[in-house]
């Protein structure tokens, strides 16, 4: 049958000082059949010019450009036009080590519905550091999905099986039968959108054994770290999200677990507003915590909680009065030395 063709799909966004790291990277894996789709969204600061200077040196890479749609949509343009019966995805600020496609296949079987998953770095101005898969590395079945991982996917502190649509391989079909899963309104989460109902749908999942190949890059001056008014309303839209795919995979016993991660994510809202919201953060954190749906999710749905922060988050969650804000708001600026 021949070597599989891997498109490598790459949204970029006014990425001009990360972008030649990140293409670089692709250009020199040592698998060769690979395309690379580089999907211009609407940048502003030359990052296009860039995607076609390289299309033009190298016949793998097509570059793709659209008006400003986000990352959703931007992925979902360059699925449109791979070819190749894997599909892999680039944040087009991060990199990859060069190895990377070529591993990762000599795990797949060439049948349909596989998902292979490496392990990656997040890289930061001090150092990187490792984050591996809580899943034990191996070979899964469909009956062992079933039985020992689906369970597992949502609801735990710490993800058992990574849920970004970033470091792994990925039959096309799994997301091409489910990218209608993943709104383009979707600013946080949206990966849980896309690869939650692949993971549901896979026939075969492979976790590689400590291999961080993918190299995340954490920029504190990115706008997925600064306040954003718009995130309860996210949130609650995921959950929906989540809800549907559960409802819609036939998996219904999933949704204890589904009920314990909207817990988690609703974290993310408490801590984005004792960190970002100043002159706000107590009333909309108390606002939020009070309202009806949200209480009765909170009262219903105990979770487990190991780290000190978490547990910080959880006890505000659970008791959401002034001075238990104002304790999360002093944490959080000590945190981040605001």
């Amino acid at each position: 049958m021949g070597q599989p063709l891997v498109s490598i799909i790459v949204p970029v966004y006014n990425l001009i000082e990360y972008l030649d790291r990140c293409v670089e990277s692709l250009k020199s894996q040592t698998y060769r059949e690979i395309e690379i789709i580089l999907v211009d969204d609407g940048s502003t600061d030359g990052s296009g010019a860039m995607c076609d200077a390289y299309a033009q040196k190298d016949s793998r890479i097509k570059a793709i450009h659209k008006e400003n749609g986000g990352l959703v949509s931007a992925w979902k343009c360059g699925l449109k036009e791979s070819k190749g019966r894997y599909v892999s995805f680039v944040d087009g600020d991060d990199w990859i080590d060069t190895g990377m496609i070529e591993d990762m296949l000599r795990y797949t079987s060439a049948e349909e519905g596989e998902v292979i998953s490496c392990d990656y770095l997040i890289e930061q101005p001090d150092g990187s550091r490792a984050v591996y898969q809580g899943l034990k590395p191996g070979e899964y079945g469909r009956e062992q999905l079933e039985r020992e991982v689906f369970p597992q996917l949502l609801g735990n502190e710490n993800r058992m099986v990574c849920l970004s649509r970033c470091m792994k391989l990925i039959s096309r079909e799994l997301m091409e039968e489910n990218a209608h899963y993943s709104d383009e309104k979707l600013r946080m989460g949206e990966d849980v959108a896309a690869i939650l109902p692949v993971l549901l749908d896979c026939s075969r999942l492979v976790i590689l054994d400590r291999k961080a190949y993918y190299h995340y890059y954490y920029n504190p001056a990115s706008m997925v770290h600064k306040y954003d008014k718009g995130l309860a309303g996210n949130i609650l839209q995921l959950k929906e999200v989540i809800d549907r795919v559960l409802k819609e995979k036939g998996v219904p016993e999933l949704q204890g677990s589904a009920d314990r991660e909207c817990i988690f994510l609703f974290f993310l809202i408490l801590k984005n507003e004792a960190r970002g919201n100043p002159k706000e953060y107590d009333k909309k954190i108390r606002e939020f915590c009070s309202q009806e749906n949200n209480r009765r999710l909170i009262r219903q749905t105990p979770v487990t909680v190991r780290s000190n922060a978490n547990k910080l988050l959880y006890m505000v969650m659970k008791h959401p009065n002034r001075l238990m804000t104002v304790l999360l708001r002093m944490a959080m600026c000590w945190y981040y030395r605001e």
